[in-house]
């Protein structure tokens, strides 16, 4: 990694844990933080008077405008910034939603300093983050995709499997997705396991992650 320093954005709204994390912040060689905010509105509007930093270190549960929104923004308005999500959540849904909204990496709030450390340093290096988190819950469907990736030339999706799909990328649990269906539980679980097989997934992160990688869920 280059020795110029790298400039850090901090978007959070609990004041107490911002300021924490960036007197820690501090202490990294080659990192500096360029401005805190506390949702995404306020780091928009601090956009304005501020340069535009290397990495975003972006909070999810935030009022006025939250984590997703504001990495989508980004991602449209300025893609070259990278995003590391911090969030208290390991749900695969938020994992799955950040990744897609343009997070190149997921960093849990009570994480060791080392982790934050090399996170910062790999998204700089790399262009992307991935911890056992990532790893575990998304990085084995990616690879699974990868792998498969002429599967979609020869597997037809029924209409009502697309519909299904495209669920598999909201936020609604299972029980949820078959009131919104007109189905019984029973009957997304047939969805669930017949995608799976004709795919070759494993979970319904892969099954998201497909959905993305092959348009039937525009990001």
């Amino acid at each position: 990694m280059s020795d110029q320093i790298k400039n850090i954005a901090l978007v959070d709204d609990h004041v107490l844990f911002r300021k924490g994390l960036a007197a820690l912040i501090s202490y990294f060689p080659s990192y500096n933080i360029l401005f805190e905010a506390a949702n995404g509105k306020d780091f928009i509007g601090q956009l304005k008077i501020y340069d535009i930093p290397d990495i975003v270190l972006l909070d999810i549960n935030m009022p006025e405008m939250d984590g997703y929104s504001t990495a989508s923004w980004l991602r449209t308005n300025h893609p070259e910034v990278n995003i590391l999500a911090l969030s208290t959540m390991d749900a695969e849904t938020a994992i799955i939603k950040m990744i897609t909204n343009g997070a190149k990496g997921y960093v849990l709030k009570d994480a060791e300093p080392e982790e934050l450390k090399r996170a910062f340093d790999e998204v700089i290096s790399k262009g992307y983050f991935y911890n056992d988190l990532v790893t575990r819950k998304v990085m084995q469907s990616l690879s699974s995709l990868a792998t498969n990736s002429k599967i979609s030339e020869f597997v037809k999706l029924t209409e009502r499997e697309m519909d299904f799909l495209k669920y598999t990328c909201t936020e609604k649990t299972y029980n949820e997705i078959a009131a919104e269906m007109f189905v019984s539980p029973r009957t997304i679980d047939g969805y669930r396991n017949s995608l799976c097989e004709k795919l070759q997934l494993k979970s319904r992160t892969g099954l998201a992650l497909y959905a993305v990688k092959h348009g039937i869920v525009k990001i």
